[in-house]
């Protein structure tokens, strides 16, 4: 964060998910308009497509773009997407 921005003012441009569980050796890459994900065991990898997908429709809900969110509003967000 720069110095002269305040925490309301910052915006999140994306995010990545990285999955370290993979033993199977399959190559597993997703790009959503939100999310860049990568790797990951079977299970893990569908578990960051569904935070994603659900991050998506929470965004559409609220009718609003990531960029006119704010990082808090992020942040709950993407934990309320990350709930099962």
């Amino acid at each position: 964060m720069a110095p002269q921005e305040s925490p309301e003012e910052v915006r999140v441009a994306g995010f990545i998910g990285i999955g370290l569980d993979n033993k199977d050796g399959h190559k597993r890459i997703t790009q959503s308009e939100h999310f860049f994900l990568v790797g990951g065991s079977a299970e893990t990898h569908e578990r960051m497509q569904d935070t994603a997908v659900r991050f998506g429709e929470a965004l559409r809900r609220k009718g609003k773009r990531l960029e006119e969110v704010s990082l808090n509003e992020t942040i709950d967000l993407l934990h309320d997407a990350n709930q099962p």
